[in-house]
């Protein structure tokens, strides 16, 4: 609406300049209904997270997964890891350096010679090397046999990306859990304040009859002063419950990367819907879907190149070396006569370290105990995620058994709050058995909302048991 009598402004505008015979130049004109167009255009494009739209659950966790910056952490590691692979491979490659000194002798450089077929004469000194002295040289490393040693750094970083993303998986099931509990947790918190406006509305057409009859004589004094005070308690729970609905919108708003304090609608999805929870299913799918069990094989891969890198300390180091030399008496470097301007030499040589008092062996050993600690760690998470499934199995069974019951007692107390307050009109009954009945009321009903809740946590939290993050 706003955008179209925008374009009606601005046709109007423009026949009136030509009414008035105005001189303007026509890039001016243009310029300046492009800004008017723009700026409806921005009135009409709105922010839909700004302008109060309801949440879903899908767009919170969808929101929350591209978002949320505890979950932006783990991306950045999955780079650094690539980075590390990236490292590793330039291990098999040769490396390239170069060098420039100068040295200077306090004389030149001298050699005494001995006169040939001469007794007795003084020996000849000779001049082998100048005070002067400047040296390039490049130089190209190319290693040869490692121990595997370069293989095992490589084959580690590999790993280590796997662990990143697997490590990623895992913060991002966490996170959709989270999200679901912050999700439910609003909805739970809405009914507490809907039971808990219901039950003040309740009571206040109960204070307001008690005060009626009171004026007429009809009831003594204490049972008004009653009703007043469960209305004033039923107004104190009201404020707790909207005060809890407010910090639960906080966390949300937190998990989406958002200002705590922004207003957050969520679409109300606490109703009851059966769910398939068979055991020996869910524990299957959980055995083959877990990151956590994907992680322990990763890392007793890892273990196991760390053996083999251990072994590596036990072969000679075997590398290529080539030097390119040019030496000179300035700092050009282009000879002398006591300097050859150029020359280069190929050396193959060995390094081996073959006793340091067991060292190795030690190393060797340390890194197979981690090996053997992390088969006992698998069998450890086998069991958590047996007992992690059942008791999200249990939980579920145990809501949908309380959502029956407590669906039924709501009923109940509505039944027997109505027959009370008509029993209360009719003066057969007291003051305290109304109170009673709303009181009865009021925790049916917050027992109800609390089993649909618990219903889609042990949902979402079977869900995560499983390795599974589904909206």
């Amino acid at each position: 609406m706003e955008q179209s009598s925008t374009l009606f402004a601005v046709k109007i505008l423009s026949q009136d300049f030509h009414i008035r015979g105005r001189s303007i130049h026509g890039s001016f004109i243009f310029a300046f209904l492009v800004s008017l167009l723009f700026c409806a255009w921005s009135v009409v494009t709105v922010d839909p997270c700004k302008a109060g739209s309801i949440l879903t659950l899908e767009q919170g966790v969808s929101e929350a997964l591209s978002a949320n910056w505890s979950l932006k952490t783990y991306r950045e590691r999955i780079a650094q890891a690539g980075y590390a692979l990236s490292q590793a491979r330039t291990g098999f490659l040769p490396s390239f350096s170069t060098s420039y000194g100068y040295t200077r002798f306090g004389d030149p450089m001298t050699q005494k010679i001995q006169a040939g077929g001469i007794f007795g004469a003084s020996p000849i000194e000779l001049q082998v090397g100048t005070q002067d002295n400047y040296q390039w040289k490049g130089t190209i490393t190319q290693p040869v046999f490692t121990g595997f040693a370069i293989l095992s750094r490589y084959e580690l970083s590999k790993l280590g990306i796997d662990q990143a993303e697997l490590e990623y998986q895992l913060a991002r099931l966490d996170l959709v859990l989270n999200v679901k509990e912050a999700y439910f947790g609003i909805l739970q918190a809405d009914k507490g304040v809907d039971v808990g406006k219901r039950a003040v509305e309740s009571l206040e057409a109960h204070v307001k009859t008690a005060d009626n009859f009171y004026k007429v004589g009809m009831i003594p004094v204490n049972d008004l002063l009653k009703a007043q005070v469960e209305l004033g308690n039923a107004s104190h729970d009201l404020v707790r419950a909207q005060n809890v609905s407010t910090l639960a919108r906080a966390l949300m708003n937190s998990l989406l990367a958002r200002p705590v304090e922004a207003a957050l609608e969520i679409e109300d999805i606490l109703e009851y819907r059966p769910a398939d929870h068979d055991f020996d299913q869910c524990l299957k799918r959980a055995f083959e879907k877990r990151p956590e069990i994907a992680l322990i094989a990763v890392n007793i891969m890892q273990a196991d190149q760390g053996v083999r890198l251990a072994r590596s300390k036990m072969f000679p180091q075997v590398s290529l070396n080539w030097e390119y030399i040019k030496e000179g008496d300035g700092l050009e470097v282009d000879g002398s006569p006591y300097h050859e301007p150029n020359r280069w030499d190929l050396m193959v040589g060995a390094t081996w370290t073959f006793w340091e008092w067991g060292r190795t062996h030690y190393e060797i050993k340390q890194n197979e105990s981690a090996r053997y600690q992390l088969n006992d760690t698998l069998n450890s998470l086998k069991d958590k995620i047996r007992l992690e499934v059942r008791r999200a199995v249990l939980g579920l069974e145990e809501a949908e058994k309380k959502i029956s019951i407590s669906k039924k007692a709501v009923e109940q107390a509505e039944e027997n709050l109505r027959v009370s307050e008509e029993r209360y009109k009719a003066k057969v009954a007291t003051s305290t058995e109304v109170l009673d009945a709303q009181t009865l009321l009021t925790q049916a009903r917050t027992n109800y909302y609390r089993a649909l809740y618990e219903h889609k946590l042990a949902q979402a939290r079977l869900q995560r048991s499983m390795g599974s993050a589904d909206k």
